[in-house]
């Protein structure tokens, strides 16, 4: 009877074996082309019921010194960071350091009072309507290579003179909520938020290789640079300059994550309570239900749940994805700007939960938080517009910057910043689309006056003509 057992036991254990090195080799499949020593590529990992089941390394951490990519190196994860700035602020709830349904003014006095109140809820929620200080640096013609830090960012917001919508009327991603939350840390703990997150979170998880990054000229070992392939089949790095963090900016490792994705099952960190709010989608003012909780998105892949979020930042791409129900985790760290990150990780998905699909719908892609502008014409006659009228510099104190708008070729043209000037397409009578978005004139006696602007989700943003 035990030689019996003992066969079943041995059976078992290789079927098992087998079957992951046939799924280790479909994922080698997925990054064959950053297998090699010249080449930046990813770090993966696959969890099941708990345990790192599968870890791959694909190309090189650092092509100056051909470092090789590995399970320890230490990646900047972008946008993937928001889940460990909404804990950080989950357990000040907790510890009644805070209240969710605060007014941010309480804490940051300076934000602009809009008249309507913007609570810590709506910051985690994405739906406060603050406009992304990323966008207006972007606006503004400075380079996220440049250094900047959250004091930068809310200097941005002190600046604007309305909101994208009422406070709780919709959800829009806006990374100025998660820079806000880590300043709100910083002023309620006692501490900065990277050292509350070591104590409350990342020492009693053993994540020993993760922090928040608030200091870039720091030494790291480890460290993962990021690059951008050039059309010759070179690469070239992006600097990585700036302080800012809590919408961002956090360092770790495939191991590290592991000890996180476990703290879901495990509770070390928080007990249920912390994981009981931080699973807990948002609700807008109407009573709909957002698929976005605290840091981490809820969906479905092809009928089975999700929670789950990306980071996209300077060439890093990276995707976190948990599927409750089967158990599976799947992380994709890559340190190349052309890298899909989500792409890869749900067809790393493919392989193991092919026989669990309920929907058998073709693999999503990566979705952009960059909303579209339908660029229609009515059917009016523009023949006597004078394209002439709108010509001229403009000036927006809000982004303290000047946008010309000049005429070539009976083509009307803004230049935005230091970019490539846009051309405009009429809408309607003083109306008119760009690429990015809308831009509306305004006149006083029939004369233009200024413009405002829609552009990349930020709304009404005013200019002047100087």
């Amino acid at each position: 009877m035990k030689k019996k057992i003992l066969l079943l036991t041995f059976i078992s254990l290789y079927l098992t074996s087998f079957g992951q090195l046939i799924e280790s080799q479909e994922i080698d499949k997925l990054f064959v082309e950053w297998e090699n020593n010249q080449s930046p590529g990813a770090a993966i990992g696959v969890i099941k019921k708990g345990k790192l089941i599968i870890s791959k390394n694909y190309g090189i951490a650092n092509l100056d010194y051909g470092i090789p990519i590995t399970i320890d190196s230490k990646f900047y994860i972008a946008s993937t960071s928001k889940q460990f700035t909404a804990a950080c602020i989950a357990l000040l709830s907790i510890e009644g350091k805070i209240g969710l349904d605060d007014n941010i003014r309480n804490y940051l006095p300076e934000i602009p009072d809009y008249g309507k109140e913007i609570t810590i809820k709506h910051l985690l929620h994405h739906t406060s309507g603050l406009r992304d200080y990323l966008v207006l640096m972007y606006l503004s013609g400075e380079s996220f290579e440049d250094y900047f830090s959250i004091n930068d960012g809310i200097k941005k917001l002190e600046k604007q003179k309305s909101l994208n919508f009422s406070p709780g009327e919709k959800h829009q991603y806006s990374n100025s909520g998660y820079m806000l939350l880590a300043e709100i840390v910083n002023r309620t703990s006692g501490m900065t938020i990277r050292q509350y997150a070591e104590k409350n979170i990342f020492h009693p998880l053993g994540m020993k290789n993760t922090f928040f990054n608030d200091d870039h000229k720091q030494i790291t070992k480890n460290r993962v640079i990021s690059y951008h392939p050039q059309d010759d089949g070179t690469f070239k790095r992006f600097l990585q300059n700036f302080d800012a963090l809590g919408d961002g900016n956090l360092l770790t490792t495939i191991n590290d994550l592991v000890l996180w994705d476990q703290n879901f099952s495990t509770q070390i960190v928080g007990g249920r309570k912390l994981n009981d709010i931080i699973l807990s989608p948002g609700v807008l003012n109407n009573g709909d239900t957002l698929q976005y909780a605290f840091g981490l998105i809820h969906e479905e892949y092809k009928g089975l749940k999700t929670i789950s979020h990306s980071g996209g930042m300077l060439g890093f791409n990276t995707q976190y994805i948990r599927f409750p129900e089967q158990n599976l985790s799947v992380i994709v760290l890559a340190n190349r700007s052309d890298a899909n990150a989500t792409n890869k990780a749900f067809k790393i998905a493919d392989i193991f939960l092919k026989n669990k699909f309920v929907d058998k719908s073709e693999i999503k892609e990566l979705k952009t938080n960059m909303p579209t502008v339908a660029n229609t014409k009515k059917k009016t006659d523009f023949s006597n517009l004078n394209l002439g009228d709108y010509i001229g510099s403009f000036y927006s104190e809000e982004l303290d910057v000047n946008y010309l708008l000049t005429l070539e070729k009976e083509k009307l043209k803004i230049q935005i910043a230091n970019y490539t000037p846009l051309e405009l397409t009429i809408m309607d009578i003083d109306a008119f689309t760009i690429d990015l978005g809308e831009i509306r004139f305004n006149r006083l006696k029939g004369v233009i006056t200024g413009f405002e602007l829609d552009v990349i989700g930020e709304i009404n943003l005013k200019f002047e003509k100087k």
